[in-house]
């Protein structure tokens, strides 16, 4: 298939990239920068302008581009998060549209706060709907109604609930492994919070899955089996880095002090299933989350 790629450069961007690739896909991919290859295309979402030529003869488009969430939330910052994934999506369609563009999928980034950012032992399915209508619940059901307009414009529209992507290179791992080499690994606040969370590897494949497998279409969480408190996950990864845990909890006063708002991703966490990504055939590679730190380590 050709497939255009926004976020192309990120942590998960560069990955898929290569898969895709990999597996005799054509893919394209958007830059702000000046194009260095023949399968970059420049795009300037902040002017509105999308190079044309990635349109043609296009059937699908992965949209993953989207400021960095682990950032402090300040409004300004708040509304970059909202801009540079709601405005892009709204972007390529407008460009889809204009060109006459039918897809065979639109498939795009999405999270699991999108039901909210709270601790409960309730297990969330994706009809749970939005049960706490905090700032990232309104940031992911903004973010899927952006993808959702592509219905019109595509044969399937997939957005895929993403939780922590735990990888070597990137994303939230290279910090952890850093703070618990030097033996200061420690569950966070009270400890009892879940940590849904993805191998990168498993969420590069679920891409392409639902690039790939046509009765894909809707609405699915992308996380592991394994859903450990926050205190089990830190005391797992210093068992596997054979170091020492500390039994005294992180104040969850610190976090906020230090993160702002931000730290309440990390504060909070409520189990997700993903029984419907696998009863539609996925499977997951590193579903145990001490096979997963092997893996990385």
């Amino acid at each position: 298939m050709n497939v255009l790629i926004t976020g192309a450069s990120g942590f998960i961007g560069q990955s898929l990239v290569k898969k895709l690739r990999e597996r005799n896909h054509h893919v394209r991919v958007l830059t702000r920068g000046n194009p260095t290859q023949e399968n970059e295309f420049r795009w300037n979402p902040n002017e509105e302008f999308i190079d044309e030529k990635a349109l043609e003869n296009l059937d699908a488009i992965i949209h993953l581009a989207g400021a960095n969430i682990s950032k402090r939330w300040t409004e300004k910052y708040k509304k970059e998060l909202f801009e540079s994934r709601i405005n892009t999506a709204n972007l390529l369609k407008k460009y889809c549209r204009k060109n006459d563009i039918h897809l065979k999928a639109f498939i795009s980034a999405s999270g699991v706060n999108y039901y909210g950012t709270f601790t409960s032992d309730e297990v969330l399915h994706e009809d749970s709907g939005v049960i706490q209508n905090d700032f990232l619940a309104k940031l992911c059901v903004e973010w899927e109604q952006a993808a959702d307009q592509f219905s019109e414009l595509s044969d399937r529209v997939v957005c895929l609930r993403t939780a922590l992507v735990l990888g070597k290179n990137g994303g939230a791992f290279p910090f952890l492994r850093k703070i618990t080499d030097l033996n200061l690994g420690a569950a966070v606040g009270s400890g009892k919070q879940w940590m849904n969370w993805i191998h990168l590897e498993d969420l590069v494949n679920l891409y392409v899955f639902a690039l790939e497998k046509p009765t894909i279409n809707g609405k699915y969480n992308a996380v592991a089996d394994d859903i450990p408190t926050n205190k089990k996950f830190m005391k797992t990864l210093a068992r596997t880095l054979c170091k020492f845990f500390i039994s005294v909890h992180v104040p969850a006063f610190l976090l906020k002090l230090m993160m702002g708002e931000m730290s309440t991703i990390i504060l909070h966490g409520s189990r997700v299933s993903n029984k419907k990504i696998k009863s539609a055939g996925f499977d997951f590679e590193f579903s145990k989350l001490q096979k997963a730190f092997k893996s990385l380590i």
